[in-house]
């Protein structure tokens, strides 16, 4: 296989095997609407196969961030409408992630509303909120009937993604947020039919991705998991358990045909990837990582030994719009700029010159 090829996943059609990963970039401001900027930033890389946007929340408890946008109101899908239409007429082909931020948040952040998550156990540590870095609350443990409300909220998330003409959705199941908070038995201590064994840690996440599936077509679904990743105090440390939890999450899974599995792990090549991939059935998406940077050599190598399907990249194509064009000709690539990830405005977002204007 070559990175620059054509794929198909499920009813996504990719001119080639390189996806933006989901990357916060904190621009939409207090209304959660994307606006003129994010539009351009989504428009000037849609060279690339698939675009996979920044974590957007279903519902206004699950703002995990200053600067996030939603999914929620009209004027948000109507911002949506016009980054899909943007991405479209240059030839790209976009998904929006959402993502419930679960505990990873603040009254000062998600507009005063409850922080839930499945057991009411606090992250050690502190976030950035309207008024400066606080410790993370207590949070409240979902209900029984509450978690079954909070599939809904994920399916009216993505009707509406699908009403504003993106092109399908990834449901965040990964990085220490609501989904993965279920998975991990250091965030989910329950005793209900949604925690203690793999199967019932596994079942909220199915249940999601089940009916968003139904709800718009499971060839529009995609999936993000992060096993092992141990970040935000979702710790997955026994590996037989992430094994089994993981493996039964993707076994669930299986017979919907989803459009892909997308896993970040440091050893995509490695059995653990490899065996969900296997057992998931379908197209497979790899991103190595927080921990180091994805090079061109290394998305080749994973692609060319048949070990994934897409690569996922983050920092490269933040610096660089046209990165795809770079990679094919093996043309130098501009240096991100860590401190402008999340500050406001376009210096660092939208600035980053292409190789026809530099």
């Amino acid at each position: 296989m070559d990175i620059f090829s054509p794929v198909t996943l499920g009813d996504l059609e990719l001119a080639n095997r390189v996806a933006m990963a989901p990357l916060t970039r904190m621009r939409s401001g207090a209304s959660g609407v994307p606006g003129d900027l994010v539009v351009d930033y989504y428009a000037q890389r849609a060279g690339i196969g698939l675009i996979i946007t920044e974590g957007t929340y279903p519902t206004i408890e699950g703002k995990a961030f200053v600067g996030q946008p939603g999914i929620v109101t009209d004027e948000q899908v109507e911002g949506w409408r016009r980054v899909a239409d943007a991405v479209h007429a240059r030839g790209g082909t976009v998904v929006v992630q959402v993502m419930h931020g679960g505990r990873v948040t603040h009254p000062d952040v998600n507009g005063g509303h409850r922080v839930v998550a499945p057991s009411a156990i606090a992250i050690d540590g502190a976030g950035h909120t309207e008024k400066g870095k606080q410790p993370y609350p207590v949070p409240h443990a979902l209900t029984t009937d509450e978690v079954r409300a909070t599939v809904q909220d994920f399916v009216r998330a993505s009707e509406r993604a699908i009403e504003a003409s993106l092109d399908g959705v990834e449901i965040h199941g990964a990085n220490g947020y609501l989904l993965h908070e279920f998975l991990s038995p250091a965030s989910n201590v329950r005793d209900d039919e949604y925690g203690g064994t793999p199967e019932n840690r596994a079942r909220f996440v199915v249940e999601v991705v089940t009916a968003v599936a139904e709800a718009i077509g499971a060839g529009r679904v995609g999936l993000r998991i992060s096993p092992e990743h141990d970040i935000q105090d979702a710790y997955e440390t026994d590996r037989d358990d992430v094994r089994a939890t993981y493996g039964t999450l993707v076994d669930q899974l299986r017979p919907l045909g989803l459009a892909y599995l997308s896993v970040l792990h440091g050893e995509p090549a490695g059995d653990l990837v490899q065996e969900l991939r296997m057992r998931s059935g379908g197209p497979l998406m790899v991103n190595s990582g927080f921990r180091s940077v994805t090079t061109r050599d290394e998305a080749i190598a994973l692609i060319e030994a048949a070990h994934a399907d897409v690569v996922a990249v983050g920092r490269a194509v933040i610096a660089n719009p046209d990165l795809v064009e770079r990679w094919a000709g093996a043309h130098p690539e501009n240096e991100p700029r860590p401190h402008l990830f999340y500050a406001p405005g376009a210096e660092g977002y939208t600035d980053y010159p292409t190789l026809r204007a530099s």
